[in-house]
């Protein structure tokens, strides 16, 4: 190009400029710098290749010049060896009459058309290379001539400069997804914590003093009605739990278990006097954490016949692997009975139905004046 050519060729480049920045679709904007490649320097073939993040191979090819028939040819796009790779380290623009006869040259693909001379510029924004644009036979000449050159370099820095705000773009969208995801998280937590803090401790307590009334009960039928009570209450209990589970997706969830039997042995002590400890292994807690309300219940149950019958100072409560499975035991240090002569009550008929209806079995130690341990083997 020379004087009016060049300020044709500038006119157009600025009218480019303001079309491509109204353009939303990368795609486009790229397929539109290359149309330009081509139609401002007279090109017969233009192609732009961006790289992936890592620089280790094409993540869009783009071409114009060929036939869609011609282009689904070539197969995957050129992986950046040769002229192509040159094109993406060398600092400057590459411009050869014949590509065949330099030496960088690997040849072409199978099935890619003739081309003889090149000009060729990398894209690179910022310091970061995002790819190549290079064009092929200029229409009505031998070669390309700097006027060309200077035209690729300008469509070059556009090309970059597009690429650079696509992924800026692409980045500030996952951030903004994930600070949604982590607020929403955030919420859930807040809630479980709530739930899990204020109704199911409250629950707690109502279990608690329903079951001591059942077991203090000299009527049969009022027992009954406050046993279905307590059961009513616990699966209240269990429905928040796995509310609760639902809302804090792997957070906390393999705890709710230990803290469920925490509060319900600081619940007891505050209420009779008791000195009550807890002891429980982590990954039974989160093996178990599907059973967690069966699990509470039975420590219930039994910490209740530790109030009615076992006059003791000293009870501990610990969950732990073992057994086949995992063992629940609650021992204390009251009165104690013999097994073998004394009829089972309500209670521990109650906990021994409860057991094996989790498949697992339960047992009675207790020895007249030294106290009494209930152990639970419930399956893994």
């Amino acid at each position: 190009m020379s004087g009016m050519a060049r300020g044709d060729g500038d006119r157009r480049l600025i009218e480019a400029g303001m079309v491509l920045a109204s353009e939303l679709s990368l795609d486009a904007v790229l397929r539109r710098i290359v149309e330009l490649a081509v139609e401002l320097t007279g090109a017969r073939y233009g192609a732009l290749g961006v790289l992936t993040p890592d620089d280790r191979s094409i993540q869009d090819f783009i071409t114009v010049g060929i036939t869609p028939e011609e282009r689904a040819a070539l197969g995957d796009p050129p992986v950046g060896h040769g002229l192509l790779g040159a094109l993406t380290r060398e600092p400057h623009p590459i411009r050869i009459p014949d590509i065949g006869s330099d030496p960088r040259s690997v040849g072409f693909p199978q099935n890619h058309p003739p081309m003889r001379s090149l000009l060729g510029a990398r894209v690179i924004g910022r310091g970061t290379v995002f790819g190549n644009i290079y064009l092929t036979d200029k229409q009505g000449a031998e070669t390309f001539d700097e006027e060309d050159e200077r035209v690729l370099v300008v469509l070059a820095t556009q090309a970059a400069i597009a690429v650079e705000n696509a992924r800026l773009y692409d980045e500030t969208e996952r951030r903004g997804r994930e600070l949604q995801r982590l607020q929403v998280l955030e919420e859930r937590e807040r809630i479980g914590k709530e739930l899990h803090d204020g109704v199911i401790q409250s629950l707690f307590a109502v279990g608690m003093n329903l079951q001591a009334l059942a077991t203090s009960s000299s009527e049969p039928e009022t027992a009954r009605r406050l046993e279905a009570a307590v059961e009513d209450v616990d699966g209240a209990i269990r429905d928040l739990r796995n509310y609760i589970f639902g809302l804090r997706p792997g957070i906390l969830a393999d705890r709710q278990l230990d803290q469920a039997l925490k509060e319900l042995t600081s619940d007891f002590g505050a209420r009779t006097g008791v000195v009550t400890v807890v002891d429980v292994d982590g990954e039974a807690a989160s093996v178990l954490a599907s059973h967690a309300g069966d699990v509470v219940q039975l420590a219930r149950e039994a910490l209740s016949n530790v109030s009615r019958h076992g006059h003791a100072t000293t009870c501990r409560v610990s969950l732990r692997r073992g057994g086949g499975g995992f063992l629940l035991e609650i021992d204390d240090d009251g009165r104690g009975f013999d097994v073998a002569t004394t009829t089972w009550g309500m209670g521990l008929r109650n906990l021994r139905e409860r057991v094996e209806s989790l498949g697992g079995t339960l047992d009675v130690e207790s020895t007249a004046g030294e106290g009494t341990t209930v152990r639970a083997t419930l399956p893994s």
